[in-house]
C-alpha cells in the first residue's frame, strides 16, 4: 500500500467517515484535497470512485477504480472497492472475484469477509457462505451473531447436525444462563428447536421444546410447535389438549380448529365424524355470541338437512346483523352445487316471509326488520352476480331495489358497477363506480376500485387522476412517480394491460418492465437483512425471508406481467419479420439501380437516426445531476418515459428472456407461461426448448386449446426444418410423440374437433388449425366461427377471442361486422365489439 503523509492520512480517515455518513460532497472535496498532494494514491482514488458511484456516476467510478488498481495492485482497499462497484451493478461473479483478491491481501479484514459472506448468501453459494462464516467466527468468537451466522449457513446448506452443533457450542461457552427477558436468546433457542425438527427428529424436537417452553418469550409460536409435534408423533390425546389451549387463545384462527380435528381423529367424510364435529363446533359457538369461526366452519363439511339447518341459522344471524361481507364469507360453498341450491332456496325464502325480520315469526322489529330486508336483497344481488350462479337480470333487479331505498350507499353502487362489468359494458361500469366514489371521497378502497374500473375501460388518464387523490403528487414524476415509488403493482399491471388493449406497446411494455424492476428491487433488498437480522436476533423471520425470496418470482403479479410482456415481444418480432419479408419482396421487383438507391436511402435514414440518438444521450449526460431527495439520494431521470427505446429493440426475442426465463423457472405449472415460452423458442429455432414447453404444457392440460394449435405448428416446423443437428433430430423423434411424424394433420385436427364438439374454445382452436393447414378454408372457418356463438355455454371472453381469430385470418371488415352484429344480439350491453 502507498503511504500517506500524516495530514493526508488524517483526511483519508475523514473520507471514509464522510462516505459512511452519506456526506458525499464533503467526501469528494476531501479526496480532491489528498489527490492534489498525492495524485496517484490508489486508496484515495478508490474511495473517490466509491463516492462517485453513490451519486450515480457509474462510468466515471469504474474508470477511476481501474486507475486506482493500476496505481496500487496490492491494495486490499482498491480491490474491495472494485468488488463493491461490481456488486452495485449486480455483477455478482466479478464482485466475488474482487473480494477474494482483497482477502488474499488482507485475510483478517472483517469488513471484506462480511461483504463476501453477504454476497455468497445472496447468490445462494452456501458452501462459500459456510467457509466465510467460519473465518468470521474464528476471528471474533466473542460475538454472538457470528455463532448464529455460522449456524444459519449450515442450516441453509441443509447440514442440520452442524447447525445444531454450532448453537450448542455457543451455549456451552456461556458462563451464566441468559436472563429470561433476553429476546435474542429466546429466538436462538426456538431457532435451534426448528433445526432439530427440520432434521426429521420430531421426538427430540419435542423434548427440547418441553425444556424451554416456560422461558420462551414467543409463547404462541412455542405452543404451536408443541401441538404440531404432538400431532406428528401421533400422541393425539396430548395434541388435543394442546390445540384446545391454542383455540382458547385465538378462537377465530381456523388452523387451530383444523389441528384439533386431526387430533380428535374425526373424518369430515364420515357420517359419525361429521356428527361429532358438529357437536364440537356447537360447544365452542356456545361460549360466545360473537364467535364466527365455530359457526362458519361446520358449513364446509355438513351435508343435506344438517347443512340446511346450520346454513339457515348462520345466514339469519349474519343478515340480521347486516354484515356486508356475508356473501363473500360463504361463496366458497358454491363449488358444491347442492349447497349452492340450498343457500339460494333459503335466502329467496326470506324474501317471501310476511315480515322480513330475520325470524320465522311475523312480528316486526323496527330498524332490525329494514336491516334484514336490505341484507337479504344485497345478498341476492351478489348471489346472482357470482359466476357460479349468474343471472345478471335478477342481480340488476335486486340491486336497483336497494339503490332506490338507499341511493347514497357506496356498497350498493359498487355492486351495480360490478354487474355492468359482467354485462361487458365497461363504460357504464366505470361511470357507476365513479359515482360510488363520489359518495365517499375519503374512502381509499373505493377510490382504488374506481381507478381499476377506469383502466379496464382504457381510461388511463382518468384512472391516474383518480389515484392522484391519495398519492404524494409533489414527488418527481407526479402521481405516477409516487405509484412507482410505492411499488403499486396492481396499478402498473392494469395500466400496462390497458395500453396493450390500445396497442400502445411502448407504454404497455414500460409498465410491465416496471413490475419486473420492482421484483429486482425486492431481490436486491435482501442485502440489508443478511446482517441486520443477525444483529437484531430475528433469526426465524430471516430464514422465512430467505426461503420466500427463493420463490419470489412465482408471485401472480410477476407471472401476469411477464406473460403480457413476452406476448408483446413476440408481436414485435413478428412485425419485424413481416417488414423484412415485405422489403425483400419489394427488392425482388426492383431493378439494380432502384435497389441501389433504396439501400442508400435506408442507410442515410439509419445514420440520421443513430446521430439523433447519440445527440440525445450526449445532451442527457451534460445535464446537471438530479437534485437529491429527502433521503439524500439523487432521483433518477427516466430517459424513455414512453417506452420507445424498449420497443425499438432489434432483438425482441432475446429481450423477452428477461421475463421468460424466471417465468418458466418459477411458474412451470402455469400453462400460459409454457404457451408463451413455446412461441419464443419456436421463433428462435430452439426446438428442444420449444419441445420442453410443449411437453410441460401437455402434462398440465393435454386438452388445452392453445396447446393443440402449438402441437400442430411444432410438427409442421420439425418436419419442415432443414439442416437440423442429428442429435437434436434424434431427441425430437424420441420425445415429441403427441403427434406422430407421419400423422395426417388434417385428420388429427378433425378428430380433435369432433371430440370437443361442445366446447367453444376447442372449436375455435380447431378452426384456426384448419386455417394454418390450408388457408383456403377461411370462408368455411368464418361461417363455423359464427356458429360457435349459438352454443349456450359460449362466454363473452370466448366471443372476443373469436374476433381475434378473424384478425389472424385477415378477414375483411364485412365479415367482422357480421360477427359483431351476431355477438351484439347475444350480449347487447357488451361494448368490446363496438367499432
Amino acid at each position: 500500500m502507498q503511504p500517506l503523509p500524516q495530514k493526508e492520512n488524517h483526511i483519508f480517515r475523514q473520507v471514509v467517515k464522510f462516505y459512511e455518513g452519506k456526506h458525499y460532497k464533503k467526501g469528494l472535496k476531501a479526496t480532491e484535497q489528498i489527490l492534489r498532494k498525492v495524485p496517484n494514491h490508489g486508496d484515495t482514488q478508490a474511495m473517490k470512485a466509491l463516492i462517485l458511484n453513490s451519486i450515480n456516476q457509474q462510468e466515471e467510478a469504474f474508470a477511476l477504480a481501474k486507475v486506482a488498481l493500476k496505481n496500487d495492485m496490492k491494495s486490499h482497499i482498491c480491490w474491495h472497492v472494485y468488488g463493491l462497484l461490481y456488486r452495485s451493478m449486480k455483477d455478482y461473479a466479478e464482485a466475488i472475484k474482487a473480494y477474494k483478491f482483497a482477502l488474499r491481501l488482507e485475510p483478517d479484514s472483517n469488513n471484506i469477509l462480511r461483504d463476501l459472506a453477504m454476497l455468497q448468501v445472496q447468490i445462494r453459494d452456501y458452501d462459500g457462505y459456510v467457509e466465510s462464516r467460519t473465518k468470521m467466527l474464528q476471528a471474533r468468537p466473542n460475538i454472538r451473531y457470528n455463532w448464529t451466522g455460522l449456524a444459519i449457513a449450515h442450516h441453509l446448506k441443509e447440514d442440520y447436525k452442524a447447525a445444531e452443533h454450532t448453537l450448542t457450542m455457543y451455549e456451552d461457552t456461556l458462563k451464566n444462563p441468559a436472563p429470561k427477558g433476553d429476546l435474542e436468546h429466546s429466538e436462538a433457542v426456538l431457532y435451534k428447536n426448528t433445526i432439530i425438527a427440520e432434521s426429521g427428529d420430531t421426538e427430540r424436537a419435542l423434548e427440547h421444546l418441553e425444556g424451554v417452553l416456560k422461558d420462551s418469550l414467543d409463547r404462541t409460536a412455542a405452543l404451536e410447535l408443541r401441538a404440531k409435534y404432538l400431532l406428528e408423533l401421533d400422541r393425539k390425546e396430548e395434541a388435543e389438549k394442546a390445540y384446545r389451549v391454542l383455540v382458547d387463545r385465538n378462537n377465530e384462527y381456523r388452523a387451530y380448529y383444523h389441528g384439533l380435528e386431526k387430533a380428535l381423529g374425526l373424518d369430515r367424510n364420515d357420517d359419525t365424524g361429521r356428527e361429532k364435529l358438529k357437536e364440537l363446533y356447537e360447544s365452542y359457538a356456545g361460549k360466545s355470541e360473537r364467535l364466527d369461526a365455530a359457526r362458519r366452519i361446520p358449513l364446509d363439511f355438513l351435508r343435506g338437512e344438517p347443512f340446511k339447518t346450520a346454513a339457515d341459522q348462520y345466514l339469519r344471524r349474519m343478515l340480521n346483523k347486516g354484515v356486508p361481507s356475508t356473501f363473500a364469507n360463504i361463496k366458497t360453498l358454491y363449488a358444491d352445487p347442492e349447497k349452492k341450491t340450498i343457500i339460494e332456496e333459503l335466502v329467496t325464502g326470506y324474501t317471501s316471509e310476511k315480515k322480513m325480520n330475520g325470524s320465522a315469526e311475523t312480528q316486526t322489529n323496527g330498524d332490525t326488520s329494514d336491516r334484514f330486508e336490505q341484507s337479504v336483497l344485497y345478498f341476492l344481488a351478489q348471489h346472482y352476480n357470482y359466476h357460479l350462479s349468474r343471472d345478471l337480470q335478477k342481480a340488476t333487479e335486486y340491486i336497483d331495489k336497494l339503490i332506490e331505498t338507499n341511493p347514497k350507499s357506496v356498497d350498493y353502487n359498487q355492486t351495480k358497477a360490478r354487474i355492468w362489468k359482467h354485462y361487458g359494458d365497461s363504460k357504464q361500469a366505470s361511470a357507476t363506480i365513479n359515482h360510488a366514489r363520489e359518495l365517499d371521497e375519503k374512502d381509499r378502497y373505493i377510490n382504488t376500485k374506481c381507478a381499476k374500473y377506469q383502466l379496464r375501460n382504457n381510461e388511463n388518464a382518468k384512472a391516474l387522476k383518480t389515484m392522484s387523490k391519495f398519492t404524494r403528487n409533489e414527488t418527481a414524476g407526479g402521481p405516477l412517480g409516487d405509484l412507482h415509488d410505492m411499488q403499486c403493482m396492481w396499478y402498473l399491471t392494469e395500466d400496462g394491460e390497458a395500453y396493450l388493449r390500445q396497442r400502445n406497446f411502448g407504454l404497455a411494455l414500460k409498465r410491465f418492465t416496471s413490475v419486473a424492476d420492482i421484483f429486482d428491487v425486492w431481490h436486491e433488498d435482501q442485502f440489508d437483512f443478511h446482517g441486520f437480522s443477525l444483529k437484531k436476533g430475528q433469526i426465524r423471520a430471516y430464514i422465512d425471508m430467505v426461503r420466500w425470496e427463493d420463490h419470489l418470482r412465482d408471485h401472480p403479479f410477476f407471472t401476469r406481467a411477464a406473460i403480457a410482456a413476452v406476448r408483446i415481444y413476440v408481436m414485435l418480432a413478428d412485425n419485424a419479420e413481416r417488414e423484412k419479408t415485405e422489403k425483400a419482396a419489394q427488392a425482388d421487383k426492383m431493378d439494380a439501380s432502384e435497389l441501389k438507391k433504396a439501400q442508400k436511402k435506408a442507410k442515410k435514414e439509419q445514420e440520421k437516426k443513430e446521430k439523433a440518438e447519440a445527440e440525445k444521450r450526449a445532451a442527457a449526460a451534460k445535464k446537471p445531476p438530479p437534485a437529491a431527495g429527502a433521503d439524500g439520494e439523487a432521483k433518477k431521470v427516466d430517459l424513455d418515459p414512453e417506452g420507445k427505446q424498449l420497443i425499438a429493440t432489434e432483438t425482441p426475442l432475446e429481450a423477452s428472456l428477461r421475463f421468460l426465463t424466471p417465468l418458466l423457472e418459477f411458474s412451470p405449472k402455469t400453462i400460459e407461461a409454457q404457451n408463451v415460452g413455446f412461441e419464443v423458442h419456436l421463433r428462435r429455432k430452439k426446438y428442444l426448448l420449444a419441445l420442453k414447453c410443449i411437453n410441460a404444457a401437455h402434462s398440465l392440460d393435454p386438452e388445452n386449446p392453445i396447446l393443440h394449435e402449438q402441437v400442430v405448428r411444432f410438427r409442421q416446423a420439425v418436419n419442415g426444418a432443414k439442416d437440423l443437428d442429428s442429435k437434436v433430430l434424434e431427441v425430437l423423434k424420441s420425445s415429441f410423440t403427441i403427434v406422430p411424424s407421419d400423422a395426417d394433420l388434417k385428420s388429427y385436427n378433425d378428430e380433435w374437433r369432433q371430440k370437443h364438439a361442445e366446447s367453444p374454445s376447442h372449436l375455435q382452436s380447431a378452426y384456426n388449425v384448419r386455417y394454418i393447414l390450408d388457408n383456403s378454408t377461411r370462408s368455411q372457418n368464418e361461417a363455423d366461427l359464427k356458429k360457435v356463438l349459438d352454443i349456450p355455454s359460449t362466454t363473452l371472453e370466448q366471443a372476443a377471442a373469436g374476433l381475434t381469430y378473424l384478425d389472424t385470418w385477415n378477414s375483411d371488415e364485412k365479415t367482422k361486422d357480421a360477427y359483431r352484429e351476431a355477438v351484439a344480439k347475444k350480449w347487447p350491453q357488451a361494448i368490446v365489439f363496438q367499432k
